[in-house]
Parts: C-alpha cells; structure tokens; sequence
C-alpha cells in the first residue's frame, strides 16, 4: 500500500483515503474478488484513526465497489471489463418504495425568511424583470459551482436549463429528441415519466428492474436511442444502482451511440458522507442529460428543476426549443442561487445526511 494523507487539504482525510482506494480499484490494481487490506493495517499504513479507515470502507461499500463479509474482510466487487454487478440477483424485484422526505426536511423557515428578504433588498424591482429562456445566470452559475464541488461534475451555466420541475424538463427532452423517438425506462418506474414521454409522441420500452438497475439482459436487448434511469432512488421500487451498473449504462451509450437521461431524484438524501458519483460525471463521451430539482431538497412547494446539457446536444436545443420562456419567476432563482452561494443549502443537506445517518443507525 501506498495511501498517504496530506493534513493540510481541506478535504477531509477519509475522503482523501477513499479517493485514494477507489482510483486502485478502478485501474485494476485490486481486481474483482481481491480481499483489501484490514481497516487495521490500513489505518496504520494511511496515518489515520481506524474509524477513518473504516468511514472510507463504508463509502466504497455503499457505491458498490467493495462489499464487507462477516468475519473476512472487505473484497472488490467491482467489474471493469464487463460492469456485471456481483449483486444482480434473477429472482423477482421485491418492490418496497422508499419514501425518504418528511416535514423535518424542508430548510428551516427562518433560513428561507432571512434569504428572501437579502434578495427583495438586493435586488430590489429587478424581481420584476422577465427572466432569461435558459434561466437567470445567477442560479446557472451557482448550481455550476455546487456540482463541481459536490459531484465533480465540470459543467458550465451555459449548459444548465431551469425549469419548473422535473415534469416540465422531461417534456423539453420529448421535443428535443422528437415525436416517434424511442425511450426505454425502468420498469417498475414513475408514473408521471411515462405520461409526460407519451404525450409528447415518445414511444416507450419498459426494461425490468434488478436488485441494483436494468436487468443486463433487459439492456442488451432494448433498441432505444435513450435511456431513461433513476440511479439513486428508482420510484417505487427504492431501487439504487451500485457503480458497475452505472458503468454498464455508460457501455451501453458508448456502443450504441445512444443517449442516457440521469433522473438524479432525492440524491442528496443519502445517507453517505459524500454524493454518489453520477452517472454524467463517470461519462467520458457527452452522453448524459442530468436532471435534479430542489423540491425535495428546499421545500415541496419549490417547483424548481434543472437540467445539465452535455455539450454535444447545447446547440441543438437552442435551435429546437431556445425560444421557450423560463417557467421559474426570477425572485425564486435569486433565492436558490443565493442559498447556493452562502452555504445555507449544502449546510441543510448536511443536516438531513446527518439525521438519516443517526436514524438508520439505531434502528439497526
């Protein structure tokens, strides 16, 4: 092992270590079925407290790239050649929807109250002005910035679309790849995706749901030109792709030159300690549409989305359907954008993380 933790970055040690192990398993240094180091040994060879090691193990657990065995150990089960997950099972799709938002998630009324009343201050009758098709720059450049910090993912506000929710953003997807094209979507999946896609002429294949996303099987055979996923929390199964499901998705675009819409619902809620790695920020060819919205996030009653654009599909969306207003009134833009800047929003996630975490811990 050569895992080193320099105390003078920012980011925290356990992170710095699971980065670390992670790049070794994705190059193949540790390969499928390898046994890894004991949190033991690894702590002692990183310079890190045992907890930390064990912090690191847990997200390369909860991403699927390793799996712990009682009395064993920790063993890779991440696939590079052929992104089979160790944990796809044949059987049935036990379906058990997860409902992850309550009333304690929505941000703190206060929090919302002070930033409201900073933005009418602020910006004072430019509240007033029509906003910009694409959506104000403000927020494009604050969620540009939140998502290269807290997915990686390098985006620019230039590719970003805001929307009045995920239903409306699905809809520009229809009109952009157009009536007669075909989508191929989870199966069991969410009702109103399937309503929006029919209604604007899509015609829709329904790939069964594994334990961990699409049955290979299922994606071997689809002939769509889009994919259509929920790799966090798929609804209402609660179903969540580990890493080499997300990689397989990835192969699947790659060989077929098709396009992957990554419905990002309810991500933030993890329970991790970090955002799970996006299946956009693991592409490497432009082939990803990224969706997230802020109603599970700020409050339900913020009917706010957005939609990364890969590069590649920029200019013509501009042609096609440019001409469209932004849905989002521009006073709700500046107040996300700036929960976004003063650290308000990532700090509520936070919180929400850290109750998860406590709740699940003592029901286990």
């Amino acid at each position: 092992m050569r895992y080193r933790i320099d105390k003078s970055d920012i980011i925290p040690a356990y992170l710095q270590l699971y980065s670390q192990i992670k790049k070794d398993i994705v190059s193949g240094i540790y390969s499928f079925g390898v046994k890894l180091p004991s949190k033991r040994l690894l702590a002692e060879e990183a310079g890190v407290s045992v907890i930390t090691a064990e912090h690191s193990y847990d997200i390369l657990c909860e991403e699927g790239y390793i799996e712990p065995r009682e009395r064993s150990g920790y063993f890779v089960v991440y696939k590079k050649d052929d992104f089979l997950s160790v944990s796809e099972s044949v059987a049935d799709l036990n379906v058990k929807s997860k409902n992850l938002h309550s009333h304690e998630d929505v941000i703190p009324f206060s929090v919302l109250a002070k930033t409201m009343r900073k933005v009418l201050l602020d910006y004072g009758e430019d509240i007033l002005i029509k906003s910009p098709n694409h959506g104000c720059y403000e927020l494009r450049a604050a969620i540009s910035s939140y998502l290269a910090r807290s997915n990686g993912m390098k985006v620019l506000p230039e590719q970003i679309i805001i929307g009045s929710g995920a239903e409306y953003l699905y809809s520009l997807i229809a009109q952009l790849f157009g009536s007669g094209a075909v989508f191929a979507i989870e199966s069991p999946s969410y009702d109103k995706i399937k309503k929006v896609y029919t209604a604007g002429g899509i015609i829709l294949e329904h790939l069964k749901l594994g334990n961990n996303g699409i049955k290979t099987g299922e994606l071997q055979k689809t002939k769509a030109k889009v994919l259509h996923i929920t790799p966090f929390n798929s609804f209402p199964s609660g179903v969540s792709a580990d890493i080499s499901k997300r990689n397989e998705y990835i192969k699947w675009a790659e060989e077929t030159g098709g396009y992957i819409v990554e419905d990002d619902y309810s991500s933030e809620l993890t329970v991790s300690m970090k955002n799970e790695d996006t299946v956009f920020s693991l592409s490497q060819n432009g082939s990803v549409i990224y969706l997230n919205t802020f109603s599970q996030t700020i409050a339900p009653s913020m009917r706010v989305g957005y939609m990364v654009l890969p590069t590649s599909l920029t200019d013509e969306f501009q042609n096609k359907l440019g001409f469209y207003s932004c849905t989002v009134p521009v006073f709700e833009q500046y107040v996300i954008a700036e929960l976004i800047n003063n650290g308000d929003f990532e700090r509520h996630v936070n919180r929400m993380r850290r109750r998860r975490r406590k709740k699940r811990d003592n029901e286990e």
